[in-house]
């Protein structure tokens, strides 16, 4: 059996449907939105990565730009994940949970 790009674009809508549901379904932890929302970057890295691999044959395609893209989402991805988590400390510290409906006592 060959891997082709439609198992690998069949993981990445399994991958962004689940990260999808996981946002929509769970929103009282802001946690599990954040995993949700590294589970839908991780859908769009493969989709980069795999028409990469499988367009390198096309006229004036660069092979190279998925994979280029791919590691710019991610270094995104680490640094959204370490300053969201960041301020999710902070503020478990200041308010003694992280609800996603008390959230919006922070303006000001």
């Amino acid at each position: 059996m060959i891997i082709g790009l439609s198992h690998y674009l069949a993981v990445a809508a399994i991958l962004f449907t689940i990260g999808v549901f996981g946002i929509f379904v769970n929103r009282k932890n802001v946690i599990v939105i954040l995993m949700c929302i590294e589970l839908i970057l991780l859908a769009v890295n493969i989709n980069f990565v795999s028409f990469s691999t499988h367009m390198t044959d096309a006229v004036g395609s660069n092979p190279m730009a998925g994979q280029v893209f791919a590691l710019f989402i991610l270094t995104v991805a680490a640094a959204e994940a370490a300053v969201g988590l960041a301020i999710l400390v902070v503020y478990f510290r200041n308010r003694g949970n992280i609800n996603v409906e008390n959230i919006d006592l922070m303006k000001g």
